[in-house]
């Protein structure tokens, strides 16, 4: 019985001595949280948001500080296990931030979407070009705001911007002769006035524009 009980212990002191031999350093259990850190964030289902990558990346440059602090005391192996970490992040952080961009960049709108916005208001222009926002409540100062716009941006506008506005000054006309009867009293004598300043805007600056691209595009133009 002594005797079983004397092999026991030294069985148990055995593993026990082993233990202690394999359990890793300090140096090798950060070399080891910063590579199964990054193929942690290699095998996430990618969220590609500036915030999500804020997060990862402050998770990495902790672990990448601890490491660098000990990476003398540790073997070849490891100091090489290390460095495929830190070029694999390198790839994904690349990556991650070309997404980022992607994702999180607005797309910019077409110029004919831009154009009825700051003409008419965000998205009340619909395909249809019906133009049923305007009643004869709101049809003065509809036009009030189409010519006082296009007044303060003509110098702006190219050749291109001119066709659009001349297609929607016509579906805003359109609309006028449908509503203009529920219009108050005085409003379509001012509404005249508008479609004259419009008209004097649009015949000098709408030329001049065409005037200048046909000039550039004559002066591009091979001898």
């Amino acid at each position: 019985m002594k005797k079983i009980n004397f092999l026991i212990t030294a069985a148990i002191f055995a593993l026990g001595f082993t233990a202690c031999k394999s359990t890793p350093t300090e140096a090798e259990q950060d070399a080891m949280s910063l590579n199964n850190y990054v193929d942690s964030i290699e095998n996430l289902t990618p969220v590609y948001t500036t915030n999500n990558w804020t997060a990862l990346n402050d998770g990495y440059q902790m672990r990448i500080t601890k490491t660098e602090t000990t990476m003398s005391t540790l073997s070849e192996a490891d100091r090489q296990r290390i460095e495929a970490s830190k070029t694999k992040y390198a790839t994904l952080k690349t990556n991650y931030e070309l997404k980022i961009k992607e994702v999180e960049v607005p797309v910019k709108p077409s110029y004919r979407i831009a154009l009825r916005n700051g003409l008419f208001g965000e998205g009340v222009v619909g395909d249809d070009m019906s133009f049923s926002f305007v009643t004869g409540a709101n049809l003065l100062d509809t036009y009030r705001n189409f010519v006082n716009t296009v007044s303060d941006n003509r110098d702006l506008y190219t050749r291109e911007d001119w066709d659009e506005i001349k297609v929607l000054y016509e579906a805003l006309d359109t609309r006028k002769n449908t509503v203009e009867k529920e219009a108050p009293r005085g409003d379509n004598t001012k509404i005249a006035g508008l479609k004259i300043k419009f008209a004097g805007i649009k015949g000098t600056n709408r030329g001049g524009t065409k005037g200048e691209e046909n000039r550039e595009a004559k002066d591009k133009a091979p001898n």
